[in-house]
């Protein structure tokens, strides 16, 4: 695998059909999935490790946030990358940017209420791969459902010559979504996170049963763990991230709370096929998750 710093370097090493898997290091079993099933589907896989201050609102966790480009890369390796693209932010952004891309309609909820300047700056910057790399297919995880559906439109409306394709969750081993944040949580605080994920099994599991008021699934999770303080709890249309008023079209629940000094953000998504809605979960590890390895 090949570690480069620029856009012309990660052009000039193309070939054959390009898989591109966007990340912000302190790599898990969530971004070696999207790396694997890149390695599967195209011939040339290539692996951005970038955290993105336009992301980060005021008082969130940049300056904190984990940065261990040796461990990052020998794993990002480990599951099949060619390439990995880790720029210094004047590669970047040589000068402020005057240009931002902001998918307004489809951050009008949810995280868009949390977190107003979040999404455009992960536009901007997944605008910037996008032009700079110049992929065939780019692997998100469903895990951040909102960002997934942004991602999608911006490029569908924009023309861009890429596919934007969703890959399960993936879940600790016992349900827990896997985030780099994670890590935060204390001892004490893990079953309180895990308050997210029990609320949305249990409401995947009426859904199995027939239920389809977006509502009612809503009122699931929350009386599943009353005692948590979510921030919300949403059945999201997935093509335009607004309510949905009853289960007919393809759709997500997304929950959302902080645990400690760890936000948590988590979903299910409702497939559809001939009519048949289907739940997906996310997929378990087996065992402890590498992030907690020393």
């Amino acid at each position: 695998m090949e570690i480069i710093d620029t856009f012309a370097e990660a052009r000039s090493l193309n070939r054959g059909t390009v898989g591109f898997a966007p990340t912000l290091g302190f790599v898990h079993e969530g971004h070696l999935s999207l790396i694997e099933r890149a390695r599967r589907e195209t011939d040339h896989v290539l692996v951005s490790l970038f955290v993105n201050p336009l992301q980060f609102g005021e008082g969130e966790d940049f300056a904190a946030y984990p940065r261990q480009l040796d461990r990052d890369a020998r794993l990002i390796e480990s599951a099949g990358a060619d390439v990995l693209f880790a720029p210094a932010a004047e590669e970047m952004y040589p000068v402020e940017p005057a240009t931002t891309v902001d998918v307004a309609p489809l951050a009008a909820h949810l995280d868009g209420v949390a977190r107003p300047t979040h999404f455009a700056g992960v536009a901007t910057v997944v605008a910037k791969y996008f032009a700079g790399l110049r992929p065939d297919q780019a692997y998100f995880g469903r895990k951040d459902a909102q960002q997934l559906a942004i991602i999608t439109r911006m490029a569908a409306d924009l023309s861009m010559p890429v596919d934007v394709i969703g890959c399960p969750t993936i879940r600790e081993h016992d349900g827990l979504a896997l985030s780099s944040r994670n890590v935060y949580l204390q001892e004490r605080e893990r079953d309180q996170a895990l308050s997210l994920s029990q609320g949305l099994m249990a409401a995947a599991d009426r859904v199995d049963a027939g239920e389809r008021s977006g509502p009612a699934l809503e009122l699931i999770v929350r009386e599943t763990v009353p005692t948590f303080e979510f921030e919300y709890v949403a059945v999201m249309n997935r093509a335009t991230v607004t309510p949905l008023a009853v289960l007919d079209r393809p759709a997500f629940l997304a929950v959302a709370g902080r645990v400690g000094k760890a936000r948590l953000v988590d979903n299910i998504h409702f497939d559809f096929q001939n009519g048949e809605v289907s739940v997906d979960r996310g997929v378990r590890l087996t065992g402890p998750s590498l992030l907690y390895e020393q």
